[in-house]
């Protein structure tokens, strides 16, 4: 119960069981809570990062180092935990990448910033600081970037590759066929806008997994895989040069919109009516024939009827895809999605070389394939168990993510932690020249990105402060600029020379979102938890005491 005086008189003004914590104690919680997150993950990070087996309430096993995921079956319950993990979130979601990164970097942003507060440094003078380095962060980014050629495949090819190298899946065949798979895909993908930008949506390359095979089973479909099976036995199974119609109707006996009631009084009646429902179903099936379509996709049913004359006229059909499904297909095939059979017409015909319906795994699969030009493709994932094709879907979704960032912005910077010290040196003689106390906020925005390559030495079992130390040095010298931390030989080496190369949209939304976050929390200097206690004991399921996570 929290209560406050007024001269002699006692005001309580929160409900009985409530918990409020105030002011240093607040920030030093909170700022606990962010460093115990960014700490889970940190592990993960890099080539030899390790990686998480979580175990959901219902035995459901999950194993991977992807921070977002992590974080999200982590099941965490402090409010400042939940900020951190939409932080991973917002990553994940704007460039699909560097979810780890940004979460180590905002728990270190938060680590200096308690130091600072140690030190009677005000919040306020703390946050104005982070707001310039992250901006001069931003700007000298730019300055270290360098412009990539849409159609350079190599440099493409070393980005996907960066990316999955965390990714605990295949040999680096494996992991290079994955890489050239997706920068496939998304060049299919690839639009150009009225200014000749690079448009790409992601949503339009579907990532289908089935557990069985190997991961070198994995390949691309130009066109779409529809996770349905034929809906008749006697229909083909197989249909080359397909022409094929979307429908977004039923073939199907529509019932009326207003209650109506058919009296019968003779077996003549019924069979007339019976002939009737047939009629018309036949008639909607001779629409389809007229349109010279041989492959059938709809959103909605087909009757037992309907099915019957669609296979004895040689169609193909396909019934129940979902709505994204359908935009995938009419993306794929050029065709029209039609809302009437009476609207449809040849023109309206999309084309696919190969429509077939295919088992695999014990289930019925359709694969529309060679379609022509097709601006929306699948990638169909195959691995030897379930949590290894689960893993491979997140591996894939994060370069799908990378390597579309850097494709739209023209832009890579130099990876393996010299993209970080670089920006971490120019940021500590920029704060030289900044004569109020905001200088000592920005120092400790240059401490917090070090830690990155601190954290990729530490997962190779390299000594972290030789290495800072030596990166340092390398950096002021004029050539060191690319000098990065060399996981796979335990030292120090020239990322340019290994083609170590990341998005630099990546590492802006990892700066950006960090800031923000970091600046949000250190706001907070007090926090009311209004919920009462529950019989599991004090502060279950709202803000438990000591500000620890459950």
């Amino acid at each position: 119960m929290a209560e406050n005086q007024l001269g002699s008189q006692q005001v309580l003004y929160l409900p009985e069981g409530a918990n409020r914590v105030l002011g240093r104690d607040a920030q030093r919680i909170n700022i606990a809570v962010a460093i115990a997150v960014a700490n889970a993950v940190k592990t993960t990070l890099g080539p030899k990062g390790l990686d998480k087996m979580l175990v959901s309430d219902l035995g459901d096993i999950v194993i991977t180092n992807d921070g977002a995921t992590i974080l999200n079956e982590m099941n965490v319950e402090h409010p400042i935990a939940k900020i951190m993990v939409d932080v991973a979130k917002t990553q994940d979601k704007e460039v699909g990448d560097g979810t780890t990164t940004v979460v180590i970097l905002t728990g270190e942003l938060l680590k200096g910033a308690g130091e600072l507060l140690e030190q009677a440094v005000h919040p306020t003078t703390i946050i104005k600081g982070y707001k310039i380095a992250a901006d001069k962060a931003i700007e000298i980014l730019d300055k270290h970037s360098k412009l990539l050629d849409v159609n350079d495949d190599a440099t493409l090819t070393k980005i996907a590759l960066v990316t999955l190298g965390s990714k605990n899946i295949g040999d680096d065949s494996a992991k290079l066929n994955m890489a050239k798979l997706a920068i496939k895909a998304i060049k299919q993908v690839t639009e150009k806008d009225s200014s000749g930008k690079a448009s790409i949506d992601t949503d339009f390359i579907k990532v289908e997994k089935k557990a069985g095979g190997s991961i070198n089973d994995t390949e691309l479909i130009n066109g779409v895989l529809i996770d349905k099976e034929i809906a008749h036995s006697g229909m083909p199974k197989y249909i080359a040069n397909a022409k094929i119609a979307l429908l977004d109707t039923a073939l199907e006996i529509e019932k009326t919109e207003t209650d109506a009631r058919i009296e019968i009084t003779s077996p003549d009646q019924m069979q007339a009516f019976l002939k009737q429902e047939e009629q018309i179903l036949k008639e909607m099936v001779g629409k389809i024939k007229k349109s010279k379509a041989n492959a059938v996709f709809t959103q909605k049913g087909i009757d037992d009827v309907a099915q019957h004359y669609l296979a004895k006229e040689g169609i193909m059909a396909v019934r129940r895809v979902k709505k994204s499904d359908m935009e995938k297909l009419a993306k794929a095939t050029g065709a029209r999605i039609v809302t009437s059979l009476e609207d449809l017409e040849e023109s309206d015909l999309g084309y696919a070389g190969v429509v077939q319906e295919k088992k695999i795994s014990g289930e019925q699969m359709v694969f529309v394939e060679k379609c022509k030009d097709p601006k929306s493709v699948t990638l169909f994932l195959r691995g030897g168990t379930q949590q290894v094709v689960d893993e491979e879907e997140r591996a894939i979704v994060d370069v799908i993510g990378a390597v579309s960032a850097a494709v739209k912005d023209g832009k890579y910077v130099i990876g393996g932690g010299a993209i970080e010290v670089s920006i971490a040196n120019d940021l500590r003689n920029f704060a030289s020249e900044v004569g109020s106390r905001e200088q000592l906020a920005i120092q400790k925005f240059a401490d917090a990105l070090e830690a990155i390559p601190k954290t990729l030495a530490e997962s190779a079992g390299m000594d972290t402060i030789e290495t800072l130390v030596q990166l340092r040095n390398k950096h002021r010298t004029k050539d060191g600029e690319t000098m990065g931390v060399d996981i796979l030989n335990n030292k120090i080496g020239d990322m340019a020379k290994l083609g170590i190369y990341e998005p630099k949209k990546v590492k802006e939304e990892e700066l950006v979102t960090a800031g923000e976050a970091a600046e949000m929390i250190l706001r907070i200097d007090d926090m009311i938890s209004s919920r009462s206690k529950s019989p599991s004991g004090p502060g279950a399921g709202g803000m438990p005491p000591g500000g620890e996570m459950e």
